[in-house]
């Protein structure tokens, strides 16, 4: 599961969703970019308390990842990784619904995502005679 979960990861760098380290990760939650903020298991608790402001000012949630900086670097081709912020709501909801089935207590994050990610009813076009 968690294979599949740093494969999602490795998949949003590819397609450019996902923003790595702490400058691109505060833009991305600054900008209104970042979907959800993750941090890597092992991160020091400065730069985990700087990724919990920005996704709050951001108005973003914010996982604590279970990998450790090397294996979460490790998915995205870097030595060490400490945090990261999907871009891609779909990517976002996805990482998220993964991440709440080894954990349980993540499940009200990824049911907010699943919820945002869905379109919105489009209004019945009228037609004038």
């Amino acid at each position: 599961m968690t294979d599949s979960a740093l494969s999602l990861l490795g998949l949003a760098l590819r397609g450019n969703n996902l923003a790595v380290g702490e400058e691109p990760v505060a833009e991305a939650c600054r900008t209104g970019r970042a979907k959800l903020v993750l941090t890597a298991a092992d991160a020091a608790p400065n730069s985990v308390e700087r990724a919990q402001r920005w996704a709050q000012a951001g108005a973003v949630p914010w996982i604590p990842a279970p990998w450790t900086k090397e294996e979460l670097g490790g998915a995205l081709g870097r030595s060490v990784c400490a945090m990261a912020a999907l871009t891609d709501r779909g990517l976002a909801a996805a990482l998220a619904a993964k991440l709440a089935l080894r954990d349980e207590a993540l499940r009200p994050i990824a049911s907010l995502l699943e919820e945002k990610k869905k379109p919105r009813a489009q209004k019945p076009a009228v037609r004038e005679i």
